[in-house]
């Protein structure tokens, strides 16, 4: 495994529970967010929250994430140390 400073997190799903700790978890470690719904990529890909909480709406705009998210579910999973489902 990697040291923990590297370790990558896939979160399948981006509702609120899913959103919300990829978000978290977004300030220490690389977390890519995966959804089939391309325009929720689009948004979170673009630092827009796609579902209404302040406290998102505030880390993605004003934080410094490592936080990505694609369609790749595939891709995401293969890539990820942790796998989170929140879907």
């Amino acid at each position: 495994m990697r040291n923990f400073a590297d370790i990558r997190v896939a979160v399948a799903g981006t509702g609120y529970v899913g959103l919300s700790i990829a978000t978290l978890l977004s300030q220490h470690h690389r977390v890519t967010a995966v959804d089939v719904i391309p325009e929720k990529v689009e948004k979170i890909n673009n630092r827009i929250s796609p579902i209404q909480d302040d406290y998102i709406e505030r880390y993605l705009a004003e934080k410094p994430l490592q936080l990505t998210a694609t369609l790749d579910g595939r891709q995401a999973y293969a890539d990820a140390d942790f796998v989170v489902i929140a879907a």
